[in-house]
């Protein structure tokens, strides 16, 4: 099958391009189709610090050792065991070839980061953040000759029973058609649209922040499903993190999140508790927020900390309300000041004292509470009082194609033999079902992005 390229990639987010860098070192003629402007272009992957790497030894900037056995064990965890086992297996295998191939392609890594995130020895963070990793993909791209086409917009699909045939597309008000023999999708989710996020949530879902890029709206993903391909997840399941409510509707990105919520409180807008702030370890809890205040009233929360908490935690980019008094906070919140004094009386008085360590799974727990906290519970009696208000922050939804270990995308027609193939966030369901652990959304789309293009390159060839 002749085509303008071998292999076009849809989506210049860190799958889209690893895809691409990989099926042109493997010989092929390629073209990535990308919607954002050049400006703007990384999808959700420039707002990233780091991504989730096995590693039986230390290895440069990680700490120790991260092995299988563990990393599954977090993963299922995390996940409830939804999860493709094969997939997730071989995501967890390849993963630790992750952190070489990106700096064989120019991307530096730096020590992690303190405080609440305890990512020493499991999570590789990039120097410079996500930005610094798109921009050395590119520079990447640029050297290979790989033709990248920005403002690509209305993109269509021709598939006929699961094979690609060409793809046309608007630039720059011109009508645009191409042919490849192999197809890379790695245009995301639909998390930016919000539309389609209230047919599976309702009217909650308009009260929702969008942490990554508008351009995530899963118009590819709608396609292929149209086109037969296998669905796989829930349009409910997404990577939902609690964030900062001033946050911008869009793009926001990793600064908005909120880090202090297992060193304090978290009330709703009847200043009640309403989950254990400290079930676990930050990074294996942090992406279940999103969805438990989703389920508040108005969808907002307030994470309350007192004078103790400063600076164990990573600072925030706006400022918490702060106030003297707990009614006094109460009062600038909007709170109902009686309901949150005896919120917080009825925590101070149910802690069980013991030894505080924001570090370790301290035991410092309450007793007595309908909604205990697990960990790190301290008297909030230290003025002056902080809050910060919490908003459902998306980052990417779980609900995409199928594939198998090819990263080749599944079609209900099993006779088939398809040429389009998957990495990032448009496949990232087969591996997580639900739930979330930080840096392995970066570390599915360093795998099969590798995956996807070599082998999109092999099937052109």
């Amino acid at each position: 099958m002749k085509g303008d390229f071998d292999v076009i990639v849809i989506g210049a987010g860190h799958a889209g391009l690893t895809a691409a860098i990989c099926a042109a070192e493997s010989g092929a003629s390629v073209c990535v189709l990308e919607v954002s402007p050049k400006n703007v272009r990384g999808g959700n992957s420039k707002h990233t610090r780091n991504l989730r790497p096995m590693h039986e030894s230390a290895l440069h900037p990680l700490e120790g050792s991260y092995g299988f056995d563990e990393y599954m064990d977090d993963l299922l965890r995390v996940t409830d065991g939804e999860t493709n086992q094969a997939l997730a297996t071989l995501t967890l295998e390849a993963s630790a070839n992750s952190v070489p191939w990106l700096k064989d392609h120019g991307v530096a890594f730096q020590p992690p980061l303190g405080g609440t995130l305890h990512l020493g020895r499991t999570n590789a963070f990039f120097l410079g953040g996500g930005k610094a990793v798109m921009n050395a993909l590119f520079q990447c791209a640029d050297k290979l000759n790989i033709t990248v086409v920005y403002e690509a917009l209305d993109i269509q699909l021709d598939v006929d029973n699961g094979v690609f045939r060409r793809v046309d597309y608007s630039h720059q008000g011109n009508t645009e058609h191409l042919t490849a023999a192999s197809l890379v999708v790695a245009a995301g989710g639909f998390e930016a649209n919000l539309e389609w996020l209230a047919e599976a949530w309702g009217d909650a879902a308009l009260n929702f922040l969008v942490r990554g890029t508008p351009y995530n709206r899963g118009d590819i993903l709608r396609q292929l499903l149209a086109a037969d391909a296998v669905q796989i997840g829930d349009a409910r399941q997404c990577h939902a993190v609690a964030i900062d409510g001033r946050a911008p509707q869009f793009d926001g990105g990793i600064c908005s999140r909120i880090d202090c919520v297992p060193l304090g409180i978290v009330v709703n807008n009847q200043a009640e508790r309403f989950y254990d702030e400290g079930e676990d370890f930050w990074p294996k809890r942090y992406a279940i927020w999103g969805r438990l205040v989703a389920a508040q009233p108005d969808q907002v929360a307030y994470s309350i900390i007192d004078s103790q908490s400063a600076g164990l935690f990573m600072p925030t980019v706006f400022p918490p309300v702060e106030a003297p008094s707990l009614r006094e906070l109460a009062e600038k919140l909007g709170l109902p000041q009686e309901s949150l004094s005896t919120t917080v009386d009825t925590f101070n008085h149910s802690i069980v004292e013991a030894d505080f360590n924001h570090q370790i799974l301290d035991g410092c727990h309450t007793q007595g509470l309908a909604i205990a906290k697990t960990h790190w519970a301290r008297k909030l009696d230290k003025p002056p009082f902080r809050a910060y208000m919490l908003r459902p922050g998306i980052t990417f939804t779980y609900l995409g194609v199928e594939v198998d270990a090819n990263a080749r995308v599944k079609f209900n027609d099993s006779t088939c033999t398809s040429n389009i193939f998957a990495a990032g966030e448009i496949m990232a369901g087969n591996v997580l079902g639900q739930g979330y652990l930080a840096g392995i959304g970066m570390t599915i789309g360093s795998v099969f992005g590798r995956i996807a293009g070599r082998e999109a390159a092999r099937h052109a060839r």
